[in-house]
């Protein structure tokens, strides 16, 4: 055991011993004192039961293979991160602080923080990709500039003329710093009423980075071969399950990334081009992950806001009722409602029925998507914010590549498509078991001799649609008539100087239902001074959270974002793109009361990442790094975003 002068390795959503390029500069610069802070209250929102019960065994894990290396993890309870650092510093004598990059706007002002205070202490800092096959400042267009579509972005990430890295190999042994001064908090991630729920996830998931290789092994030597094919099958194991792996970062992108490739080079000097295609195709959900972090970096406010200007005032539904049924699986529809069952009973769903039940959600109840992407955050396992905002504003047609928001795809349809013979159905349904393939996805026009020797009253023991599909697309029509005038008064407002008017009531803000029971944090707002200017960092660039990304209008609700930094965690965070519009009742007489990884679009899925070297001032960096290896500034084009993006039309919707 070391004393004075050593490393402290701050672990994040980078919980494995393997492919950790902070870890490995730790072990390389002497004694490691590695360190897991447990600060929810710093994160948009905090995170649901099964997304907990997978850290507190990923951690488990985690602890164990490092203290088989030499070293243990030290855990700590704390609503400030820097605070924390600076604590363990104090009282091990640390010299050193070596992290990898997280891409959420919080994130990156914490850590520009962090390491502005840690630096005025004296303290080494250093900062390495560990989630990205490329940084979002090495990924840009011939201009310079950003890219505003997933396709563009992909193609140049495939055809950078420097490859990811090859993966790095777990240290053989770790020196263990002296931390005996400083004692490990004991993380409470789930309370009594938990357990019991969270007991029968362990009998499906492994969590754990040995575990994520297992997955990973398991599916390159298996379904990867028929990924093409199988993909949108929900009924079968026909996805990697890797996404909730790959969120805690227990296996590197970059290794996934690397695994595929030499499948591809192998299949096609076989000439087996079923296996490249698949291989392509699975390429491309790592990449819309890549995507995600890319977007989030580039546009911080993605989780709230749309990237399409005029859907800002689109009048969406605000009906609780719906919001129920919808959570509930008791809209009338059988491949949502199983999907909705599932996603309660397990975190899980294949993610094909991802876009099932979020296209429902937004295009035929209309609810607002931000109600959706909060509820997929409570519930899923392999929860990730950059992630989730990207499918939903996708789904939303809220990105310039998303879908066409006046498309409504009928789950009857669907249905027949992803769950042809009905056993997804009847595993999520029973009520529906004995119900003939014929019907399955639309017991509504089921005869009533079939419905009564199936055990089924409709309205009764399973509801009628919620919202019949015809009546939703009238509704949806009128919505986006409402929502081009608005747009248009808005525009008309700005332009003869009044720009109070007309758009202020697309920025007020749809609170989230109470019936999510969200989790709250009462801490008192801790004192930290907000940043404004942002230096220059030759390791990781930070995003002005000052820059005018939107439009002018939009700047004062951009302060929140800035503020969440300094103060406790918001329950909701300002939405500006919703126009508040009671039900639309008047065109939907026909409604019935009652109330991974890994298609496409891919919600939570992972991509890997380059630079494992140290990257900071004090360190060499390779020329095809960047000369050296000083990172452009980040600087944002002054013009309104949304109009960037006028007449693109490349589509995400084809993976």
């Amino acid at each position: 055991m070391s004393g004075g002068g050593c490393s402290i390795v701050w672990f994040r959503r980078d919980l494995r011993v393997e492919d950790n390029p902070a870890l490995a500069a730790g072990v390389r610069a002497g004694a490691v004192i590695a360190v897991f802070i447990w600060a929810p209250e710093e994160g948009h929102y905090y995170p649901g039961r099964v997304s907990r019960w997978w850290l507190k065994q990923s951690l488990a894990h985690l602890d164990s293979s490092l203290k088989s290396l030499g070293t243990s993890l030290i855990t700590k309870r704390s609503t400030d991160s820097i605070s924390s650092l600076l604590e363990v510093v104090k009282s091990t004598g640390a010299t050193q602080l070596f992290f990898n990059h997280l891409y959420d706007p919080i994130s990156l002002v914490r850590d520009h923080r962090a390491k502005e205070v840690l630096t005025a202490q004296g303290i080494s800092v250093c900062s390495f990709n560990a989630d990205l096959l490329y940084e979002p400042w090495e990924v840009n267009d011939d201009e310079g500039r950003p890219f505003t579509t997933f396709s563009a972005f992909w193609e140049r990430c495939l055809s950078m003329p420097y490859d990811p890295e090859a993966p790095l190999l777990p240290p053989k042994r770790i020196i263990s710093g002296d931390a005996s001064r400083y004692l490990s908090d004991n993380l409470v991630f789930e309370d009594e009423s938990e357990k019991g729920s969270n007991a029968l996830l362990a009998r499906v998931w492994s969590p754990g980075w040995s575990n994520a290789d297992k997955a990973l092994t398991t599916f390159v030597n298996g379904p990867l071969l028929e990924y093409s094919q199988n993909r949108r099958k929900a009924d079968s194991a026909t996805t990697s399950f890797l996404s909730p792996h790959l969120h805690f970062g227990e296996v590197s992108v970059r290794k996934v990334f690397h695994f595929v490739r030499i499948k591809q080079v192998l299949w096609a000097n076989e000439g087996n081009k079923a296996g490249e295609e698949s291989v392509n195709l699975f390429l491309k959900s790592i990449g819309l992950r890549e995507y995600s972090r890319y977007m989030s970096f580039n546009h911080p406010y993605s989780h709230e806001r749309p990237l399409v200007g005029h859907l800002r005032y689109f009048p969406w539904v605000v009906d609780e009722g719906y919001f129920k049924a919808w959570r509930q699986g008791r809209t009338g529809y059988p491949l949502v409602d199983a999907g909705m069952r599932e996603l309660w009973a397990t975190g899980w769903l294949h993610d094909r029925i991802r876009v099932v039940v979020s296209s429902f959600f937004v295009k035929v109840l209309q609810l607002p998507w931000r109600w959706g992407m909060k509820y997929f955050w409570d519930t899923l396992l392999d929860a990730d914010l950059e992630s989730d905002a990207l499918g939903w504003q996708y789904i939303s047609g809220t990105l310039p590549d998303g879908r066409e928001f006046d498309r409504i795809d009928n789950p009857q349809f669907v249905g027949y498509k992803c769950d042809p013979r009905g056993e997804y159905v009847r595993r999520w349904l029973p009520e529906l078991a004995r119900l003939p393939t014929e019907w399955i996805h639309h017991p509504w026009n089921a005869p009533e001799s079939v419905l009564e020797a199936a055990g089924i009253e409709l309205g009764s023991n399973y509801p009628l649609p919620i919202v019949e599909i015809d009546a939703a697309k009238v509704r949806l029509e009128q919505a986006l008539s409402q929502m081009w005038q608005h747009e248009a008064a808005a525009r008309a407002a700005i332009e003869n100087g009044m720009e109070e008017g007309h758009g202020d009531s697309a920025d007020s803000p749809i609170a989230f239902p109470q019936a999510m029971q969200m989790e709250m944090d009462h801490e008192p707002a801790r004192n930290n001074p907000v940043i404004v200017n942002v230096r220059r960092y030759e390791d990781q660039m930070v995003p002005s959270m000052t820059s005018s990304l939107f439009r002018a209008e939009d700047e004062e609700t951009s302060v929140e974002i800035r503020n969440s930094v300094v103060d406790n965690r918001e329950e909701v965070p300002t939405d500006v793109n919703v126009a508040e519009d009671p039900r639309r009742d008047t065109v939907d007489q026909a409604v019935v009361q009652t109330a991974r990884t890994n298609a496409t679009p891919h919600f939570n899925f992972a991509v890997g990442r380059r630079n494992s070297e140290d990257s900071t001032a004090e360190s060499s960096s390779s020329t095809r790094e960047r000369d050296g290896g000083v990172v452009p500034v980040w600087s944002p084009s002054s013009t309104n975003y949304s109009d960037q993006y006028v007449g693109d039309n490349n589509g995400i919707g084809t993976y």
